[in-house]
């Protein structure tokens, strides 16, 4: 009898360890997201690396490394105007309590909170973005989530007015917020909402004059373009604010070398002396709006400027329809020509 336990007690024993190894070989062989992400950024085109990740996370246990692979992803997302989806990404990633990944972005569950808030005011849609501003994330004692809440409040009150009169409230908070020596960290956000929002120059020299380094300097200069598709365009305006013209597009073109100068001359007489760029797409994505009001505004604005835009809808799994800026491409290199007038696109046939 003691002997017949004995073999029980040791083939039970086997089974766990056995068990145990399996469970870690499967650990093993799991990527971290550290590995997903450089992986990910190998790949020939960023929605591969979408694809990718999003496959390495339905294979992930580890709740770090789920996570991190969920703020990557949402970082590419943004990045692409994929809105609705980084906000989903943002939020799956905050949901998990677990400490951040070795080699990954650190944010906390409340920065990815503010994260969400920020790409559903960029789809304009105020509620999503209100409804996380209310979440839990409006008791944090961290004074810089704080003040960021207090900013997104205000940029989803703007994004909320119909009209000039409707964004007077707003502004004037903004204004008095600049008194306040607390939230000097986000002045400079604050100054380029008021400047764009009322196009008063006081606001654009204070920017320059205070924070010349900033990347808000760089878009009252004209160094770089303020996009009107994410989050500025939905905001009615009461004054048009007008970029300077930026040191950046003064500087003189390098001169070309000897060899660059034929294989320029080659291209030009084999062309006929059109433009060397061959055109792969026939209409270009402008904007992506959850309102056809402002969709309709931008396509109006596009066709003044000479472009020629039409609106398509599109409706998602969630139910939420969402409309899209569409630029025909006239074979005239007209893609250089949108981002030349400050207006983002990517292609989609």
């Amino acid at each position: 009898m003691l002997k017949r336990n004995l073999n029980r007690f040791f083939k039970r024993t086997a089974l766990i360890i056995i068990t145990l190894f399996s469970v870690n070989s499967l650990f093993a062989a799991e990527l971290t997201a550290r590995q997903v992400m450089d992986a990910a950024c190998k790949k020939e085109s960023v929605t591969e690396s979408i694809t990718y990740i999003k496959t390495q996370i339905s294979k992930t246990t580890v709740a770090s490394e789920k996570r991190s692979m969920y703020i990557f992803l949402g970082g590419l997302q943004e990045q692409l105007s994929l809105y609705e989806d980084a906000v989903k990404s943002y939020a799956a990633a905050a949901g998990i309590s677990a400490v951040n990944a070795e080699g990954m972005p650190k944010k906390t569950n409340e920065q990815l909170v503010l994260d969400a808030v920020r790409c559903a005011l960029c789809m304009g849609d105020s509620n999503i973005a209100n409804s996380y501003l209310n979440s839990a994330v409006r008791n944090s004692k961290n004074a810089e989530i704080q003040l960021y809440i207090k900013l997104y409040t205000q940029w989803s009150a703007l994004v909320d007015a119909d009209n000039s009169e409707e964004i007077k409230e707003p502004v004037e908070i903004l204004k008095a917020y600049l008194k306040v020596p607390s939230m000097k960290q986000i002045f400079p956000q604050i100054l380029l909402t008021l400047w764009y929002v009322t196009g008063e120059d006081t606001y654009s020299n204070q920017i320059k004059k205070s924070y010349p380094l900033s990347t808000e300097a760089s878009i009252v200069t004209g160094d770089i373009k303020l996009l009107p598709t994410p989050f500025w365009f939905f905001i009615p305006k009461s004054g048009e604010a007008e970029a300077g013209s930026g040191t950046f597009a003064e500087l003189p073109e390098e001169p070309k070398t000897e060899q660059e100068e034929v294989k320029q001359s080659d291209l030009k007489s084999s062309s006929g002396n059109q433009d060397v760029k061959k055109q792969k797409f026939s209409k270009w994505q402008v904007g992506f709006f959850a309102k056809k009001e402002y969709a309709d505004n931008l396509a109006k604005e596009l066709n003044g400027k000479g472009f020629t835009a039409n609106i398509t809808s599109e409706t998602r799994a969630s139910g939420t329809t969402y409309y899209i800026v569409l630029v025909k491409d006239d074979g005239t290199g007209t893609a250089d020509k949108l981002r030349s007038a400050g207006y983002d696109c990517y292609p989609v046939e």
